[in-house]
């Protein structure tokens, strides 16, 4: 059976996406093509369960996969070693401190790679959110420098991962555990993996239905999410891992 063209977004409004049950199976999930980076289209897509994620040169491409990769708070894991290393490894974890040096780590090429789809537009994109107290992001640091961390997008109590980066040895894992322990306190329902990776099924994130990765989202937003920039809570200790979270 033949499907119809993928969605063309130039023309339409800054809030209209299709269904994404309309997305391809091959590429699994590409839904939507065009239009912009707004605020307005971003936000719009997300609370309707797709992403912006294309290469410079390419068109603004929108996805929906399914299965959709998420990570639940108060599942999280913590191997013996990444928590030996959390406790004694020198670093320090901050919310907010410093958006862009994160999404600009982010964008930095990867070992074996000549590029990366977070383009200028993206960087620009995104920070505006941030200055909205949208978006969001974690630093981890060392001897004062910054070695890691991640960002993405807060709605209602769902938080969207777009990104992360390392540049020394679990820093990413340490942003992303230190991010869902504080999530779990604030009662946040999930953490938005979109598409699975080894590196994040270590610390717990599993693939779920789309149908029910969009159930869980409905009732996400309808939850007020946590306002402005963020901060630890004062008695929150980002890098002490719980009794029970260890595997």
């Amino acid at each position: 059976m033949s499907r119809l063209p993928l969605a063309l977004l130039d023309d339409m409004p800054e809030d209209w996406f299709p269904p994404v049950s309309e997305a391809l199976h091959h590429p699994n999930g590409l839904l939507a093509v065009g239009g912009d980076l707004s605020a307005r289209r971003l936000m719009a897509a997300y609370t309707r369960g797709i992403f912006p994620w294309f290469e410079e040169g390419q068109p603004l491409l929108w996805w929906s996969p399914d299965p959709r990769a998420v990570l639940f708070p108060d599942r999280l894991r913590v191997t013996r070693s990444l928590r030996k290393r959390m406790r004694n490894g020198g670093f320090t974890v901050t919310l907010d401190r410093d958006f862009a040096a994160v999404i600009n780590g982010c964008a930095a090429p990867r070992q074996g790679s000549f590029g990366t789809w977070i383009t200028p537009d993206m960087v620009k994109a995104y920070g505006e959110l941030h200055d909205r107290g949208i978006a969001h992001s974690v630093e981890v640091w060392r001897n004062r420098g910054l070695v890691g961390g991640l960002y993405g997008v807060a709605l209602g109590r769902i938080f969207f991962g777009e990104s992360m980066f390392s540049n020394c040895s679990d820093a990413s894992k340490i942003a992303l555990v230190a991010l869902a322990r504080q999530l779990d306190d604030w009662g946040y329902q999930l953490v938005d993996c979109q598409i699975r990776s080894q590196h994040l099924a270590t610390l717990g994130a599993r693939c779920i239905p789309r149908q029910e990765f969009i159930a869980r989202l409905q009732r996400g937003l309808l939850e007020t999410s946590r306002p402005g920039h963020w901060n630890f809570d004062a008695d929150f200790n980002p890098l002490s891992v719980r009794d029970g979270q260890e595997r």
